[in-house]
């Protein structure tokens, strides 16, 4: 629900009734992870997508059949010869589906609107629905706020609402959405309960040193990929808007001490390309040590040789020269900026996701290395 925050919020906003269909839980090669969203307003108007294509009508009508009735439901597809074609998977995921309606005089809506709001504003929030439980708590929903505070719940099980605001508060420090299972004795309600976390969290950094034109191809990836981009060069000739136009932030200042003030954290990814030593090794002594995702540095093998030894003697470790990723980016033959740009992203992506970086045809791997949690009642509990 939150990955169509901004265009939701504006319905709720606006009055509209809507029911939205959620990605609960996901197994085998289904093209969508947990979180991913489809709306429907009682016009019949749609946003959003849950499967790519391949079960989209199918929801589309149970969202429509939720503002008429105001039920919630969870709902499974899978693939199968007969419905492949018609209702099913043809990719042969199983992917289980949350609908639920977000009418005016519905109990959860002013909940749910709250946490639409703040993810809209690229707040940190997260909100946990009950998938599976007794009937009377399906559709409430509880939102965590990053100090912890949280409202909305479930009715009147203060215990249930307290059990949930933990682990979804543990979910939102890792930024993630997934399912989580309480068992009755857990849940306090008699049952045991399966709950849907979502979380939304501010676009991930990515920091890139070195004011260059690789630099300017660079930016244009990040941000294609979700991330928010700071231009970061010691010369403030080069540091420019002008140079720079879809970076979020430029700054001109020397590339350490940049990094000393500003902040990060484990979603963080810096790329080095100044592939200047004066730059470079102030810069990746302390890189090498913070706790972020990735850290690149460009240049030939030669400069990366000879960049070891200067961050040997400067007293960086072979455990934390293990982390830089140098030559920056995966072998694609790359020449241009837009190429190289490509190929570092790639690896970013690669080394996030758990990919080989090799090509798909011919291999026996998966093709999503983290497809998220299983269909619902294949997970941990919670007791």
């Amino acid at each position: 629900m939150l990955d169509i925050a901004e265009e939701l919020n504006r319905w709720v906003e606006q009055g509209r009734d809507v029911a939205v269909a959620t990605v609960v839980a996901v197994g085998g090669s289904a093209p969508r992870g947990p979180g991913a969203a489809l709306a429907v307003d009682a016009e019949g108007t749609a946003i959003g997508s849950v499967s790519g294509g391949c079960v989209e009508g199918a929801v589309y009508e149970l969202c429509r059949q939720a503002l008429v009735d105001g039920a919630s439901v969870l709902e499974r597809f899978g693939y199968s010869d007969e419905d492949a074609f018609a209702v099913g998977l043809t990719c042969g995921g199983v992917i289980d589906i949350l609908v639920t309606p977000v009418r005016a005089a519905d109990p959860a809506r002013p909940v749910l609107a709250s946490v639409l709001a703040a993810a809209a504003r690229g707040e940190a929030a997260a909100v946990a629905r009950v998938v599976s439980g007794p009937a009377d708590l399906m559709g409430r929903a509880l939102v965590v706020r990053p100090d912890g505070t949280h409202e909305g719940g479930f009715g009147a099980h203060a215990e249930l609402d307290r059990t949930v605001a933990a682990e979804a508060g543990a979910f939102l420090d890792a930024g993630r959405t997934g399912t989580l299972e309480i068992g009755e004795q857990g849940s306090r309600c008699g049952a045991p309960l399966t709950v849907l976390v979502e979380s939304s969290v501010p676009p991930p950094r990515m920091i890139v040193f070195g004011a260059i034109d690789f630099a300017s191809a660079l930016v244009r990836v990040g941000k294609f990929l979700g991330h928010h981009v700071t231009v970061c060069d010691a010369r403030p000739v080069f540091a420019t808007k002008a140079r720079f136009p879809e970076a979020d932030e430029i700054v001109a200042e020397w590339p350490h001490r940049y990094l000393e003030r500003t902040s990060v954290d484990a979603r963080t990814v810096l790329c080095v390309l100044t592939h200047d030593a004066k730059f470079d090794v102030p810069l990746l002594r302390l890189a090498l040590r913070l706790p972020v995702a990735y850290v690149g540095a460009m240049g030939s093998r030669r400069t990366h040789l000879e960049r070891l030894e200067r961050l040997r003697a400067a007293g960086v470790t072979d455990l934390e020269l293990a982390r830089l990723r140098s030559p920056i980016g995966l072998d694609l033959g790359a020449r241009t900026p837009e190429e190289t740009a490509l190929s570092i992203a790639a690896e970013i992506v690669a080394d996030r996701r758990g990919g080989s970086g090799v090509s798909l045809t011919g291999a026996h791997t998966p093709i999503h290395h983290d497809g998220g949690t299983a269909p619902a009642g294949r997970i941990g509990s919670v007791a």
